[in-house]
């Protein structure tokens, strides 16, 4: 017997993950607060890669299902009179000089899938080298959503993504501001990432009842502006296990086993920073 569309719908509501990027994307939208923190994003489609190529100048290509940043492209229009449009997956760069061919090429590199385009953020550096900001937010044993840990992912020198998986280098969030930020500044700004995430987890637990946890990715800009790239419904606290730090890993791992989740950590291309 067929399940009805009505029963469907209900697990999906009440599932503890969430793949679709663009479902997630559209809920935090229609927060108010969130709304500030969120890049203009759309549906990719031939028009909607020029027009933000057009504005921004450069964007982000992501696959509405994906994780671990497979798929990922940052396309670049280039400035001057010969305009080139350039993008990136993985190791690969492309320059195509006309519209039409680079996004031939995109589409190619789609492989049929979803994809949204985002405003890119040109992210802060460590060593020449983006980084951004992943934020774990879970139910605490007590029912209340809590900030349980914190880290940055410094990006792998030859790709765009900090992903652990994709060789990206973990830091302390602290240490990648400090450069950046007095004590007092980094302790305000840690607070509003917090807040951000808490907001967030919130918002998308009203949709999705299901949710238990939260990995927040947040980047910042030249003016200190956090922005939310991504949530993942499934976050890996392996990266945690690099920190010298043990203690978020442990809280992370108690609070997942509190609603019955246990965790596999196993650091596989993910690198311990050095400072």
């Amino acid at each position: 017997m067929r399940e009805s569309v009505a029963s469907i719908s209900s697990k999906k509501k009440h599932s503890r993950s969430v793949a679709d990027k663009w479902a997630k994307s559209e809920m935090m939208q229609r927060d108010s607060i969130l709304r500030e923190y969120l890049p203009p994003a759309k549906r990719m489609t031939k028009q909607s890669l020029r027009e933000m190529l057009k504005r921004w100048g450069m964007v982000y290509v992501k696959p509405i299902r994906g994780s671990q940043g497979n798929g990922v492209m940052k396309v670049e229009l280039g400035e001057g009179k010969a305009r080139c449009y350039r993008y990136q997956l993985g190791r690969k760069k492309l320059a195509f000089s006309s519209y039409k061919a680079a996004y031939r090429s995109i589409l190619k590199d789609t492989r049929g899938k979803g994809y949204l385009v985002q405003k890119g953020i040109r992210l802060l550096k460590h060593k020449g080298r983006p980084f951004d900001i992943r934020l774990v937010v879970q139910k605490s044993p007590r029912g209340v959503w809590e900030a349980t840990g914190t880290l940055g992912r410094v990006a792998h020198p030859h790709k765009i993504v900090t992903n652990g998986s994709q060789g990206g280098t973990i830091y302390p969030t602290a240490f990648l501001l400090k450069r950046y930020t007095s004590a007092s500044l980094k302790r305000r700004m840690l607070k509003k990432m917090d807040k951000i995430g808490l907001i967030t987890a919130k918002r998308l637990h009203d949709r999705y009842p299901g949710i238990k946890e939260l990995g927040v990715d947040l980047a910042l800009d030249r003016k200190l502006k956090p922005w939310i790239l991504e949530v993942n419904t499934v976050p890996d606290p392996s990266p945690f296990s690099l920190l010298n730090d043990r203690s978020m890993l442990r809280k992370i791992v108690r609070y997942g086993k509190a609603y019955g989740k246990t965790y596999r950590v196993k650091i596989k291309k993910a690198k311990r920073g050095v400072k």
